[in-house]
């Protein structure tokens, strides 16, 4: 009756791709190619168990596996963390991509030739630009890399360095570090030589033209790789080892197409799941720092590069928890650093705590004098809240200046008024309670002025949003009264029956309801958006499973499990019921055909449609109670008496058809 679901037959099919740069048919042929356990099995031992896949779930640390994979179904699910998605999500979730990213991974994995959308020329250029920048970055760091390895002048200057730096091959392979030599241009005279171009090799840092000439931009120093979120090298850090008063110690690639520093933490690629198991992210300042933490086996954690913290790099750090232990040098310039980005890690909902190194030791040189143990021992104990730490720098710059310790009054309630998530209330009045005890004042007149501060910035946004009292008032409208308990609990049955009818749609909307019908038509024919749907989230998955219906496109779950829209393919996975199997006890010991939902889908169909109708019914009924109970003239409590009648009989009726009284 229906052709296969081809993104190319319908125009409207295009809104699914919106600021997608691939091509609807390259989505298309890498959606069909999909294998969930494929894919999963890549990050995640596992075990066939039935019809289902079992291993321990990569989200949360277990020790008896709960994390379940269905092929049949296409999801997953764990039955400890509740995480749950398809082979697109977790992708998105477990790797940390885009959702563009992620599609781009699968075609690069089941060999899918990515097309590109029509797009202007301008962007085609700015493509080109930045696929050039990263092709020469992956050609400069395997250079470096060999040079290191395999030349005298290398493994003379360069490997020695790291090696007496207390680094083994190993770690110095995972990160690719390398060495650029000493001469003046033989990396440019190589890049050059594989024709790539000269105003991309200027660009990109690595080259610089001095007399005319091409010359090296990174001779004699060690060469640190920087990765991007999927793997990618952005840029380099370029560290001198001899000793040069005129140069500077680090070079850093300029800022160009793909290096933007400030949305950049080096090591994240490497660090991304130990910090999601972990729960927390460490942040030091240095390439060598990270090295380092990584060889000693602590894992999470990355480095700023000594740049100040940006919104960027916090959101990045977010994306993988909200702990961040910051780990700097506990000189003056040390506490300075980690004392920058704290209101924006703050307002980011970032659990902040500060570790300051002493004896003008970093994390490198304290790992390397005082062994693993006795580092992760003094992080453990000297975990201090970042808020109240920087109070007391602020009260002992303070002293007895009656006008300093004003400043710092406002600039703690300032602090202290960026934790603003609701969830967060209970940290907030903590911190007020701490601060007004170190600061000698009254509590209350903390808490005023924190409230001052939240006001202000309220009204602030206010200004800045003309529909603000738009959306007020329309979130207004649809507000359900409280002070009726039976309603609100027929509201929350009611979704679950609404729910029921999605998951009856998606599941066996194509099959056959009558000769010449289907179970879609059936269901769409008893529902509309007036009278039984509440849920829009709901109703907007009912409304295109419609559309696609009526333009004659298959809407099967697939197509609705890696939709674009990901909030519409979050709740089509938290509808799907995982599969459940019938034990091979009660086969064996019974010898009897137990039935399938496939086997009564219609009952279920027919019972799921009927049973939301009596729960608004009853809803209705419900409403209509309590408005009898108020004063009204006779004419208008005769018409509630008249739907009263009508609204019972309707539900007397429904039960009759049904079978069976399933309402109290």
């Amino acid at each position: 009756m229906y052709e296969r679901f081809n993104i190319l037959q319908d125009n409207s099919i295009h809104l699914l791709f919106l600021n997608v740069m691939i091509s609807p048919s390259t989505i298309q042929q890498i959606l069909s190619r999909i294998d969930i356990i494929d894919i999963i099995s890549s990050f995640v031992k596992l075990k066939k168990r039935g019809s289902n896949y079992l291993g321990l779930c990569p989200f949360h640390n277990e020790k008896t596996p709960s994390f379940t994979v269905s092929p049949s179904k296409e999801i997953y699910k764990c039955f400890g963390c509740g995480r749950s998605g398809n082979s697109i999500s977790f992708l998105m979730e477990h790797e940390k991509y885009s959702y563009v990213e992620a599609l781009r991974w699968l075609a690069n994995k089941y060999n899918v030739e990515i097309e590109e959308t029509e797009t202007s020329p301008e962007i085609k250029q700015q493509q080109l630009l930045a696929d050039s920048l990263y092709a020469i970055n992956n050609f400069a760091q395997k250079y470096f890399t060999d040079v290191l390895f395999n030349t005298d002048e290398g493994q003379d200057v360069g490997l020695s360095y790291l090696k007496q730096r207390g680094f083994r091959e190993e770690i110095i392979k995972k990160f690719q570090l390398g060495f650029n030599p000493s001469s003046r241009d033989n990396f440019a005279k190589a890049a050059l030589a594989a024709q790539y171009n000269i105003d991309y090799l200027q660009k990109s840092g690595l080259v610089t033209v001095r007399d005319e000439k091409p010359a090296d931009n990174y001779r004699g120093r060690i060469i640190f790789p920087v990765h991007n979120q999927s793997g990618k090298i952005v840029g380099f850090g370029a560290r001198l080892i001899k000793n040069n008063d005129k140069a500077p110690k680090y070079i850093n690639t300029p800022e160009n197409e793909i290096y933007v520093k400030s949305k950049i933490l080096y090591g994240s690629y490497f660090a991304r799941m130990a910090i999601d198991k972990a729960d927390e992210c460490l942040l030091v300042e240095g390439y060598t720092d990270v090295i380092a933490l990584h060889q000693a086996g602590i894992e999470n954690v990355v480095a700023s590069g000594g740049t100040s913290l940006t919104t960027d790099q916090l959101r990045l750090i977010k994306k993988y928890t909200s702990n961040l232990t910051i780990i700097y040098d506990g000189d003056a310039a040390g506490v300075k650093a980690a004392l920058r980005g704290l209101d924006m890690a703050l307002e980011e909902g970032l659990n902040v705590k500060l570790v300051l190194i002493p004896d003008k030791e970093d994390p490198d040189s304290y790992i390397n004098k005082k062994g693993v143990s006795a580092f992760t021992d003094f992080i453990a104990a000297n975990k201090k809240d970042f808020i109240l730490f920087q109070l007391d720098i602020a009260l002992k710059d303070a002293g007895d200046d009656t006008n300093k310790r004003s400043v710092v009054v406002n600039q703690i309630a300032e602090t202290i008024s960026k934790i603003n998530k609701a969830e967060d209330f209970t940290k907030q009045q903590d911190y007020i309670r701490k601060s007004a005890e170190l600061l000698k004042i009254d509590e209350s007149g903390l808490h005023n002025l924190v409230n001052k501060f939240i006001r202000e910035k309220i009204n602030k946004q206010e200004r800045k949003s003309f529909s603000v009292d738009k959306v007020y008032q329309e979130g207004a409208a649809t507000t359900i009264p409280t002070g009726d308990e039976d309603i609100i609990n027929l509201l929350n049955e009611d979704e679950q029956s609404e729910r029921a009818i999605v998951r009856s749609l998606l599941e066996f909307g194509l099959k056959e309801w009558e000769s010449g019908t289907t179970v879609a038509e059936y269901i769409l024919n008893n529902i509309t958006e007036d009278e039984l749907i509440d849920n829009s989230k709901l109703m907007e998955v009912i409304q295109t499973y419609k559309a696609w219906y009526d333009a004659g496109i298959e809407p099967t779950e697939k197509n609705f499990l890696y939709h674009e829209n990901q909030q519409m393919s979050a709740l089509v996975v938290s509808i799907m019921e995982f599969p459940y199997e019938v034990s091979p006890g009660w086969k064996e010991h019974y010898e009897m055909p137990v039935p399938t939902r496939d086997d009564t889908y219609k009952e279920e169909v027919f019972s799921t449609v009927n049973y939301l109708k009596l729960r608004k019914i009853k809803r209705l009924i419900s409403i209509n109670q309590k408005d009898l109970e108020q004063p009204h003239s006779a004419e208008e409590q005769l018409s509630l008496l008249q739907t009263h009648k009508y609204l019972k009989g309707l539900e007397v009726e429904m039960t009759r058809q049904m079978g069976t009284v399933i309402l109290r």
